[in-house]
C-alpha cells in the first residue's frame, strides 16, 4: 500500500531558509559545483512574506512573476511571458503538482532557464537521457507530501535504455546495474524474508516514499557526468532543501516531523552537508559501487535503521515496508 502523506501527522510549517552563516561554515568540506549550488541557492532566497508575492528571479523579459496555487494558475501567469512559458513547457506539462508549486520560484531564476536552453540544444542535437518525459517521474511518482526516505544518487545512467529518471533504477528488462545489485545484496542479508527481485526497477520504492534523486536529472548519451555543472546541482540542491526546510519548524512533539536521507558516498555527503538536518535523521556510508561496497557499504544496515527512527516518529505505518519491495 502507497504510504499515508507524511503531512498527515503534523500541520505543516511554512518552508524557511537554511541560514547563511551555517550554509558559508560548510564550505571547506563541499565540491565547487555542490559549494556553488547550495550558496547560490541559500543567498537568493526570499523572506516567506516576500515568497508568498513574487516570484524570487524575474523570466526571460525581466518582469517578476506572481506566486501560483496550482498548474493551471501557473500555466495562465506564464502567458504573459511566452519566452518563460516555453523554456518551462516540460516542467509545466511532467513535474508533479506539489512539487511544482513549491519549486516554481526556482524554476524561473535566471540560472534554471539558461540550464533548460542548454538541456534543449543538447536534445535537438545530441541523444540525452533518460527521455524527456521521464527526467520528472521522480517528482510523479513520489510526491512531496509522501516523501520518508531521501537517496542522494549522481548521474543518469548514460547507455541506451537505462535511465528513466529515478536514481539507481533502470527499466524492467535492462541489465541490472552492480550498484543496485550490491543493495540489493545488502538488503537480502539485513531485511527478513526479501527476496532479491529480477529486474531493477525501483518504481515501486518511488510509489513508497522513498525519493530517488539524482544530482544531475540529464546526461549525453555514453558521457558519463556530461551535464554536470550546468544548473542541475543547484536545482537539485533546491528539491533537496524543499523536502528539509518544509519540515523545518514543525511541531515540538516527538514524533510529528522529519525523513531519513541516505547519503551514500563522498559525492552524496557533499550534496547534503548545506540542508537544514537538524531534525532529519541522516545515514552515511561508503557507496554501493564495486569500487567501494566493502569499505563501508556492507553492512551498514541503513534500510533497518531507517525504519527504527520512521517507526519512533510516525509509528508502524510510517516504515517502509521493504520486504514487499522485493520480488
Amino acid at each position: 500500500m502507497p504510504p499515508k502523506a507524511i503531512t498527515s501527522y503534523f500541520k505543516p510549517a511554512a518552508p524557511a531558509a537554511a541560514p547563511l552563516s551555517s550554509t558559508r561554515r560548510t564550505k571547506a568540506t563541499l565540491s565547487n559545483a555542490a559549494r556553488a549550488a547550495i550558496l547560490s541557492s541559500a543567498d537568493a532566497e526570499p523572506s516567506p512574506s516576500k515568497r508568498a508575492k513574487l516570484s524570487t528571479a524575474a523570466p526571460v523579459d525581466g518582469t517578476s512573476l506572481a506566486r501560483a496555487e496550482s498548474r493551471d494558475d501557473l500555466r495562465k501567469v506564464l502567458e504573459a511571458h511566452p519566452g518563460t512559458a516555453k523554456l518551462l513547457q516540460l516542467e509545466l506539462d511532467t513535474l508533479g503538482e506539489d512539487w511544482l508549486l513549491a519549486l516554481q520560484d526556482e524554476l524561473t531564476k535566471p540560472y534554471f532557464l539558461k540550464l533548460k536552453q542548454y538541456v534543449m540544444s543538447e536534445q535537438e542535437t545530441k541523444k540525452v537521457f533518460p527521455p524527456a518525459e521521464d527526467i520528472y517521474s521522480w517528482s510523479r511518482l513520489c510526491p512531496l507530501k509522501d516523501v520518508r526516505i531521501i537517496v542522494v544518487g549522481q548521474d543518469p545512467y548514460h547507455d541506451d535504455g537505462q535511465a528513466h529518471g529515478l536514481a539507481f533504477s533502470v527499466k524492467k528488462g535492462v541489465k541490472i546495474p552492480p550498484s543496485l545489485r550490491n543493495i540489493y545484496k545488502q538488503m537480502a542479508t539485513e531485511v527478513p524474508g526479501f527476496v532479491t527481485p529480477t529486474h531493477g526497477d525501483l518504481t515501486e520504492w518511488a510509489k513508497h516514499g522513498v525519493l530517488l534523486l539524482n544530482t544531475s536529472l540529464t546526461v549525453r548519451a555514453h558521457q558519463a557526468g556530461s551535464h554536470a555543472n550546468q544548473g542541475w546541482e543547484q536545482f537539485t540542491a533546491a528539491v533537496l532543501r524543499v523536502v528539509t526546510d518544509r519540515l523545518a519548524s514543525a511541531d515540538e512533539t516527538p514524533g510529528a516531523n522529519g525523513v531519513v536521507i541516505m547519503a551514500w558516498g563522498a559525492h552524496a555527503a557533499k550534496m547534503i552537508a548545506g540542508l537544514n538536518t537538524k531534525r532529519h535523521h541522516v545515514l552515511k556510508s561508503a557507496h554501493p559501487s564495486p569500487l567501494s561496497a566493502s569499505r563501508g557499504f556492507f553492512g551498514n544496515n541503513h534500510f533497518t535503521k531507517a525504519n527504527e527512527w520512521l517507526q519512533e516518529r510516525y509509528t508502524v505505518e510510517g516504515v517502509i515496508d521493504w520486504k514487499s519491495l522485493g520480488a
